[in-house]
């Protein structure tokens, strides 16, 4: 009998220490969650700042280009380089519907 209630005993510790792992591990598991959501939200900010940014030395160097007379043909290639992007970014959306 006294061996039967020691070997209650220790399943009563191993099931409070599993019962407090468990514990431990779901509030990390939101914390863990919680940075997950905050590090996408600021991925998604960075990448729709560069985007801009991209956007910004695109339409700069456009204007450099058609500025200078000499580099007219130059401008051109840009433009058409451009609408290059553009044609392939259309194809994939297309492919992905």
């Amino acid at each position: 009998m006294a061996d039967l209630s020691i070997i209650v005993s220790e399943i009563e510790v191993k099931l409070r220490k599993l019962i407090d792992e468990k514990n431990r591990l779901a509030v990390e598991c939101k914390r863990l969650a919680e940075e997950n959501a905050a590090l996408e939200k600021e991925n998604l900010t960075l990448r729709q700042s560069a985007v801009e940014l991209q956007d910004k030395i695109n339409k700069s160097i456009i204007v450099n280009a058609l500025d200078n007379e000499g580099e007219i043909e130059e401008g051109r290639k840009l433009i058409q380089e451009l609408v290059r992007e553009i044609d392939r970014c259309v194809s994939i959306l297309n492919s992905k519907e």
